[in-house]
């Protein structure tokens, strides 16, 4: 027995039947408590849920031939994980070509797009040429584990397939330009000559100084600095960004004519006046497979910055060449100067007066392919 504060006898049962009482009472507030936890925490989950299925996650591929997808028009080979890949050929025929370069297109391109390279110079130098579309543009199957090497060995079993030999060129233009650095990183061996024609930078290549990258990055339009670090830092986040309203997007895919110089106006006029055939068609499949992975992949952490690359040709049997327009507003030209500077087996070329589309111009483009082939 005990003696309560105010002084009357309290049993030790009454007191345990008090206790129990009160743990009782608290039964109901503890559930409560624990329920709305739970309540909170589904919520949050489930909203979270619809926001990544309705904003970020990016719709399903329309797959060329499948049903409800576009249409195959073009000739394509199967690889070995099931995927198909488009192409188109033109030039000599292989069997009889002393020369087969394949072209690996840019940022919102495909296999047909048309450089300006003459019949002449074709039958001189007795070139055959591949284009293909690169995975999920245009006619080629989306790749969900698309990554920098897979673009070089999708070109070394394209090439295998089409039977074109041990070794063969590539040209890389824009964009286009990243499976080329791949090739050189990972299938060297099956390299005659490449060619890097305005090639795209990652401001984010551990081989570039930080001063020197930030800089190069400052002079681009504000709205693709913020498009090109929302691809570098949250590239889960890319199909929101590209498609919301608020932020202006990528100035490119805007149209926006501002980030071309006068010589890419000028040519872009005489380009207009002949659309390229099978424009349509490039991002049929969905922006996300071809735009916006591009940019995800192209502009992510690679596993080797071009730096890391040893010379391809150590006894000089082929060349690297590396383009460059003066007035390109799209590659600021200082990056590219760095990387020609720290591999000198590199053959830089700076071109006066042209800008992002200088292999547009007959001229120039017949130049490059020249040296491409001759060294």
């Amino acid at each position: 027995m005990t003696i309560n504060q105010s002084g009357k006898k309290v049993t030790a049962a009454s007191a345990r039947a008090h206790t129990r009482k009160s743990k009782k009472n608290n039964t109901p507030f503890l559930f409560s408590t624990i329920m709305i936890a739970q309540i909170a925490v589904t919520t949050a989950v489930g909203v979270f849920g619809w926001a990544y299925l309705a904003l970020l996650k990016p719709p399903p591929p329309k797959v060329c031939g499948s049903p409800g997808g576009p249409p195959v028009t073009s000739p394509r080979v199967q690889l070995s994980d099931g995927r198909y890949i488009a192409y188109k050929e033109d030039g000599i025929t292989k069997e009889k070509a002393k020369y087969k370069i394949i072209i690996i297109h840019g940022f919102d391109s495909s296999k047909d797009l048309i450089l300006p390279i003459s019949q002449d110079l074709i039958q001189e130098l007795q070139i055959y040429v591949l284009q293909y579309d690169r995975a999920g543009y245009g006619e080629s199957d989306p790749h969900p584990k698309r990554s920098v090497k897979s673009e070089a060995l999708d070109i070394e079993e394209l090439a295998d397939k089409l039977q074109l030999g041990p070794k063969f060129f590539v040209l890389g233009i824009s964009i286009g330009a990243y499976p080329v650095w791949s090739c050189l990183k990972y299938i060297p061996h099956r390299l005659a000559g490449v060619a890097l024609v305005v090639p795209f930078v990652n401001y984010w290549w551990s081989c570039y100084p930080a001063k020197l990258s930030e800089e190069a990055l400052g002079k681009m339009p504000p709205q693709d600095q913020r498009s090109f670090r929302v691809a570098h830092y949250a590239p889960w986040l890319v199909h929101w960004w590209m498609n919301q309203k608020w932020f202006r997007g990528l100035s490119i895919m805007e149209g926006n004519m501002a980030i071309f110089s006068p010589p890419d106006l000028e040519m872009v006029k005489q380009l207009s006046s002949a659309p390229s055939p099978g424009q349509e068609k490039v991002r049929q499949q969905g922006e996300f497979e071809c735009l916006y992975r591009d940019l995800i992949i192209g502009l992510g952490n690679w596993d080797f910055t071009p730096t890391d690359i040893k010379n391809p040709f150590p006894d000089n049997e082929g060349s690297v060449h590396l383009w460059q327009g003066h007035d390109d507003r799209l590659i600021p030209l200082e990056l590219n100067r760095y990387l020609a500077e720290k591999l000198p087996w590199i053959q830089y070329h700076e071109v006066p007066n042209s800008g992002h589309l200088l292999i547009y111009n007959a001229s120039h483009c017949e130049t490059i392919l020249r040296k491409l082939v001759t060294g």
